[in-house]
């Protein structure tokens, strides 16, 4: 019966006195688990040798390798550590050995280096350093040429050769050459034309002759403006240089600058006396000519044929 059932209070007062039961059973678990592990305290090993092996073969397999302090005793190993895999990862050898290329295998990267083609574009661009550099010794040929062509022109203040580039000026006065307002070349001037034109039969490239004036105006019956004197003056010039050594007339272009290109300051009559002048200004290409040479450094051939010089006249 209902009524007849022990109460909470009667129940407690019926447990006898000291540890309960369940506590002596937990504490004989604790000293079994703490047994297993002194054993395998025991059980486990120091197995430097094998420790030994193992690092000569990874040092055989990587070259050489930079030794490391380790901050930490090595720990020995145990069956349980065999044979179970733990939870936690682990590091692989290969993100704690630093490897340095030994003597032997240096000289085998440097054959293999060797051996590899030259790229493209490192080619082209040596290719075209050596195009530039064969160009300009060309133009130092030619200029040494010319001034010692004209060394006594030269002398006597009547021409001047420059270089500008991968161009040589020849500046020719007008103090030797023409009579002042006129483009009739002055007689004794024409064996210095004809050394020019021998020297420019010599070499290949586009010819320029520029007509150039001071500031003075001129107007009179055969030229109404410093632009009319500077053109007939480049076109006489023109003139006597192809036929003085048969030239190719395609090589060159005729200009006439008036005083639009001074080379000398106007107010004095020293820098008018300079800017009169006629330039025979002698081209040696430029990127065109450098491209063309690297096809030839190539061993390629050009799709079209080159092209050809025009003659104009400019003003």
């Amino acid at each position: 019966m209902i009524g007849d059932a022990p109460t909470r209070r009667q129940k407690r007062q019926a447990m006898p006195p000291g540890a309960p039961q369940w506590m002596a059973t937990f504490a004989d678990l604790a000293t079994i688990l703490l047994s297993f592990f002194v054993l395998l305290l025991s059980f486990s090993e120091m197995d430097v040798e094998k420790y030994k092996q193992v690092a000569g073969s990874m040092r055989n397999a990587f070259g050489v390798q930079r030794i490391e302090f380790a901050s930490d005793v090595p720990k020995g190993t145990s069956f349980v550590q065999q044979e179970f895999e733990t939870g936690q990862p682990q590091k692989t050898s290969i993100d704690r050995l630093r490897q340095i290329t030994s003597s032997a295998q240096r000289r085998n990267l440097t054959r293999l280096d060797e051996q590899l083609p030259i790229p493209v574009e490192e080619r082209q661009r040596g290719l075209k350093e050596q195009a530039q550099a064969k160009q300009n010794a060309k133009v130092e040929e030619n200029l040494k040429r010319l001034r010692a062509l004209l060394a006594e022109e030269i002398k006597q203040g009547l021409v001047e050769v420059k270089r500008a580039g991968t161009r040589i000026i020849i500046r020719i006065r007008e103090r030797g050459s023409f009579p002042t307002g006129s483009d009739r070349l002055i007689k004794p001037f024409k064996p210095v034309v004809e050394k020019i034109a021998t020297a420019l039969g010599e070499t290949a490239g586009g010819v320029t002759v520029a007509g150039h004036t001071d500031n003075v105006p001129i107007d009179n019956d055969r030229f109404r403006s410093n632009w009319a004197l500077s053109a007939a003056r480049a076109v006489t010039m023109y003139h006597r240089l192809v036929t003085a050594a048969d030239l190719d007339p395609k090589r060159f272009t005729v200009e006439g600058h008036a005083d639009t290109r001074p080379v000398a300051s106007n107010d004095t009559p020293e820098g008018r006396a300079q800017n009169r002048r006629v330039e025979v200004i002698l081209e040696h290409g430029g990127s065109g000519e450098i491209e063309r040479s690297i096809d030839a450094l190539l061993g390629l051939k050009g799709g079209g044929k080159p092209d050809e010089p025009s003659s104009t006249t400019g003003q």
